[in-house]
């Protein structure tokens, strides 16, 4: 995995410096020229050293003589998803991501992430897994592996993969064994923290243990899903609806095995309709919300998320679903998890 200082070059550096580090970075090849405390300077590829030697500039001459002064970057704490979709159209491949005084803090390469949603996320990973025993009597249920990684670890990496930073693991059960496989997230180059319930807080009660959110959304998930829903896709949904809550959802096909009379009130037949199928929308267990309808939690109280979707309707804010088209599978029983060991050999989760 490539590290922001393969990218950063010093203001003092040398053109051979750039040219070997350059080299080193192959197909993602561009430097970016910073001063002692990290600022931005300007950008360096193989194209602009090129040219600084046509000119006649030679391996004596500053970097400065050779970069370009205005690069595209993007701000940590403001830019949107739309915005990193025009850079990606406009082919653009690595980008820096600076602090308010404009110091590199990441970069953003565009083959190895999709995007960059600003959100936090929190995968709620507490339960006991009862169903599933024995399996889980030693092992929590996020930590049972389909194919060769734990359930959670699946999401995470997808969350990761769209640029996700900061995710709160909420953990009960068995929780020292996931807190001793995830550590501080540093090993995946995030940051992971943990929400300990000292009593049940149903649901979503556990997320008020937060002490500050770090950006104006929340992704909400449960850890023992395997699905490919595109989350850039339901975050971008999300956002141009305006709404204060988006839950995503999963068809529920009901067959009937008869032909079914439609009436009026007074009993009289309208339609008939010969061995129908309903088509219904169930909660997928993902969601995400802005932070403020939180406030709606009591605190230190069992809760679950379906009462705050009540509540967000009661109050007349918008709360909208985001149909999964891809795959989708709750592992709650032992059938679920002997499918999702077949089916995991034919997903793409990357």
């Amino acid at each position: 995995m490539r590290e922001i200082s393969d990218h950063i070059i010093q203001l003092g550096d040398s053109v051979r410096t750039a040219l070997t580090k350059l080299d080193k970075l192959a197909s993602d090849a561009i430097l970016f020229l910073v001063d002692e405390e990290q600022h931005l300077i300007g950008s360096i590829t193989d194209g602009d050293l090129r040219r600084g030697f046509i000119k006649g500039l030679g391996f004596e001459d500053s970097l400065l003589a050779f970069i370009q002064p205005s690069p595209v970057f993007i701000k940590e704490s403001n830019y949107t998803t739309e915005q990193l979709n025009d850079y990606k159209n406009r082919n653009l491949k690595i980008i820096p991501i600076l602090d308010a005084e404009n110091r590199i803090k990441d970069i953003l390469n565009f083959r190895l992430k999709k995007t960059l949603i600003p959100a936090v996320a929190v995968i709620m990973a507490g339960g006991e897994g009862k169903r599933l025993r024995p399996l889980t009597l030693t092992t929590p249920k996020p930590l049972l592996k389909v194919g060769n990684k734990p359930i959670i670890e699946h999401n995470i990496d997808r969350l990761i993969n769209v640029g996700i930073k900061k995710i709160h693991l909420s953990v009960n059960y068995l929780a020292e064994q996931i807190e001793s496989y995830f550590g501080d997230g540093s090993q995946k180059n995030i940051s992971i923290g943990y929400l300990k319930e000292t009593k049940p807080l149903g649901t979503i009660g556990s997320i008020l243990l937060i002490d500050e959110f770090e950006h104006e959304d929340v992704i909400i998930m449960n850890s023992d899903l395997l699905t490919t829903i595109d989350f850039e896709d339901f975050y971008q949904t999300y956002k141009k609806s305006g709404a204060s809550m988006a839950v995503a959802a999963t068809t529920y096909h009901v067959d009937v095995p008869y032909a079914v009379l439609e009436t009026d009130r007074n009993q009289q037949v309208k339609s008939l309709k010969e061995k129908p199928r309903y088509t219904y929308y169930s909660n997928a267990g993902i969601y995400i919300l802005n932070k403020e309808i939180l406030q709606m939690i009591p605190k230190d109280q069992f809760f679950d998320i379906t009462e705050l979707m009540e509540k967000v309707v009661a109050m007349g804010l918008n709360l909208i679903t985001y149909p999964i088209i891809g795959y989708w599978l709750d592992i709650g029983k032992k059938d679920d998890f002997d499918k999702a060991q077949e089916d995991i050999k034919h997903l793409k989760l990357d």
